[in-house]
């Protein structure tokens, strides 16, 4: 809408001096008036959009009214204001002009204008972008999500779980293989290509705490086709496996389903006794059992001597794999611990708890175990793990990502906000892209710049059903490099093509 009757602030503020009430009466009338027939236009424009063939759902289409109609409302007062100065500056011409003066009302107050008009637009853009943020990034976020689905593609599902699953994670060397470590008292490993399980892990049933203590809370390999599994038993266990893999199997291609939302009350589809056929592994070759609480976490110090372990005790411990020995006790959280990550080559280690904290210990010097505490969260640090580089990246319950320098952790490098918790997060190796699950089924990808990169789809009838607990990337498998797990009993094998990813950032 046009703008007219420019016209001097200083010319006016004569008029405003003589009539102050009346002025500002008058102006408040007027903005009344134009509150009060605002839904009366906004009406008819709602039932001739309604009227017409739109695929805008009619959530956003009335959130776009919304948003409209307070455009117009700015800028009608704003033509009001404009409307009153006019008068003002021709009262006072007249009265100017009665003494024998004349003055030109637009130079009068060509700057004053100028920095009311300014002052106006800029307090307009403001209001918008703080009152409208979070509606036009749901927007943003659609079209995203469509705009991915082309570099983000389910792969394959691999179910036969009972219950849901904690952690997943994929081996690094020949035969690569997938291993999930599950509430129903179970660890397993599936073939990637084909998604039949090839070995299922026994050796925690039966604990001595009670059925509901046995929960198999995390899942690491070792190079040696070793892998470390994390209990609810107060345990962790070490054991060797040899797998036959079966052939592969064709991958169908479902990328042209429609997206929709699940209920929490959904399940995952296939026979939940999929994986009984496969071979059974129940005795450990080590066990490690000196905490006093539930394991929730283990990774492999570098070299693939030592373990640390992670438990609600409130205490990390490092193990030496040989002798299954305590070698050291780290203690010093406050809550209970929800993740412990090594370094990929050096003796660090990084553990996160619910007290809001992450701590990084370092193993390097061995006459010097030091400690540094960073409290970057407001809430339980879900995860912390390490980049192949000098970067610790945390996820938190208070819905943000944070990237850290490790030569200088002062502060954050970059700041994730999300919508949503963050789970156990996962970083490419190659090519340093973060991949956050979520507790509302998403699963999103960032870069180490807190540039977001795409959602993965949740297609109809694929895609997780309920809160994703986990994410791994195996960057050694071009047609399946990440994989997710959640609550929904299954585990996920997803195809980003990254180098296209990269392109549409």
């Amino acid at each position: 809408m046009p703008l007219e009757g420019a016209g001097s602030s200083g010319g006016g503020s004569g008029g405003v001096g003589r009539q102050p009430k009346q002025k500002r009466k008058s102006h408040s009338l007027s903005i009344r008036r134009t509150n009060s027939a605002e839904q009366e236009r906004t009406a008819p424009h709602r039932d001739t959009l309604d009227t017409q063939d739109s695929k805008l759902p009619m959530s956003l289409r009335n959130n776009l009214l919304d948003l409209f109609s307070q455009i117009e409302r700015e800028f009608e007062n704003l033509y009001i204001e404009n409307i009153e100065l006019r008068r003002e500056i021709e009262t006072l011409n007249e009265r100017l002009a009665a003494d024998g003066q004349t003055v030109d009302g637009a130079d009068l107050v060509k700057g004053a204008l100028k920095t009311k008009a300014s002052h106006s637009t800029s307090q307009l853009s403001q209001k918008l972008k703080t009152t409208y943020k979070a509606s036009t990034s749901k927007i943003v976020s659609s079209f995203k999500a469509t705009t991915s689905r082309a570099v983000c593609q389910l792969v394959r599902e691999y179910v036969g779980h009972r219950d849901g699953i904690w952690d997943v994670s994929a081996s690094r060397l020949q035969p690569v293989v997938l291993g999930t470590a599950s509430a129903d008292h179970s660890a397993a490993l599936w073939s990637i290509e084909t998604g039949k399980c090839v070995l299922k892990y026994l050796g925690h049933v039966g604990s001595d705490l009670g059925p509901g203590c046995s929960h198999q809370n995390a899942l690491v390999f070792l190079t040696n086709n070793c892998a470390s599994i994390a209990s609810g038993d107060q345990t962790a266990h070490i054991w060797k496996y040899m797998v036959q893999l079966p052939a592969p199997v064709p991958v169908v291609d479902a990328s042209g389903e429609d997206e929709v939302e699940f209920s929490d009350k959904d399940e995952a589809d296939g026979d939940p006794d999929g994986s009984g056929d496969c071979p059974t592994l129940r005795v450990a070759s080590t066990a490690l059992k000196s905490h006093q609480g539930v394991v929730i976490c283990a990774d492999w110090l570098v070299g693939g001597k030592q373990v640390v372990t992670a438990s609600w005790d409130r205490a990390a411990n490092l193990y030496d794999v040989e002798t299954s020995e305590l070698v050291h006790s780290l203690t010093g959280h406050d809550q209970e611990l929800t993740h412990c990550c090594t370094h990929p080559a050096q003796r660090l280690v990084v553990t996160s708890s619910r007290d809001t904290t992450f701590r990084l210990w370092d193993f390097r010097d061995p006459s010097i175990h030091s400690v540094n505490v960073f409290q970057g969260h407001t809430d339980t640090v879900t995860s912390a793990v390490f980049t192949l580089g000098d970067n610790v990246v945390s996820g938190s319950d208070d819905r943000t990502v944070k990237v850290w320098d490790l030569k200088n952790m002062r502060s954050p490098i970059a700041t994730i906000r999300t919508d949503s918790a963050v789970n156990r997060i996962s970083i490419s190796v190659g090519q340093r892209i973060i991949a956050l699950p979520h507790d509302n089924r998403q699963v999103r990808l960032f870069d180490m710049n807190g540039v977001r990169l795409a959602r993965l789809p949740r297609s109809n009838r694929q895609g997780h059903r309920r809160m994703v607990c986990s994410t791994t990337w195996s960057d050694d498998n071009p047609s399946c490099n990440l994989f997710s797990c959640g609550f929904d009993r299954q585990a996920i094998g997803w195809n980003i093509n990254i180098p296209a990813l990269l392109q549409e950032k």
